[in-house]
């Protein structure tokens, strides 16, 4: 915490003491930032928010176009960047576990480039592996890169100094999700050509 005395150290009963401190409706930049609560779970809470995001997408999807896709996202980023360096200052740490508004918004994106079957270009890049496998895959793909955190995710995490870094190192989880999946998806394509 900025103004307790309290060590920085990353432990849980910190972080809960930071959260708990810092409070989800003392500004909207904390509502925003701890993902409307999702951030305030003691355990997994990036994994917590993105299993939100992964059902506030399924739920608004039907009603939403391309282009009003790109907008939200787009918006998102902006908004997370300043809400996130508000409440980074408020809790003393510019990347705290508790801001996940950044997990959310990365796991639309990957959400909305992920082939659908809505879609007659996604039907094609699908081939015959199930729209839900996919989004699932798409998740602990996502899990996996935004914990481990490979280049160059890693140094965009260390060098995070506001918002802006807050965001970029899940949007870099974002597109290594998105590449993997592409590989996965032409590989079950190969795998389907030899066994048909």
């Amino acid at each position: 915490m900025a103004d307790s005395g309290t060590s920085n150290q990353p432990t849980a009963l910190s972080e809960a003491t930071a959260t708990v401190h810092v409070g989800l409706l003392s500004h909207p930049a904390h509502l925003i930032s701890f993902g409307f609560g999702c951030g305030l779970f003691p355990y997994a809470p990036g994994t917590i928010a993105t299993l939100w995001a992964w059902v506030l997408f399924l739920m608004v999807d039907p009603f939403m176009t391309d282009f009003s896709w790109a907008l939200c996202i787009g918006a998102g980023c902006v908004l997370g960047a300043w809400a996130c360096t508000i409440t980074g200052k408020a809790l003393g740490r510019v990347d705290d576990a508790s801001m996940v508004w950044d997990e959310i918004i990365a796991f639309w994106l990957v959400l909305w480039i992920l082939p659908k079957a809505s879609d007659p270009a996604g039907i094609h890049a699908m081939g015959n592996v199930p729209e839900w496998l996919i989004e699932a895959v798409g998740f602990v793909l996502f899990r996996f890169f935004d914990i481990v955190k490979p280049a160059p995710i890693r140094t965009i995490d260390r060098l995070s100094r506001d918002g802006w870094g807050v965001m970029l190192d899940d949007l870099a989880a974002a597109a290594y999700t998105l590449l993997t999946c592409a590989v996965l998806l032409r590989l079950a394509h190969l795998v389907e050509g030899w066994w048909w």
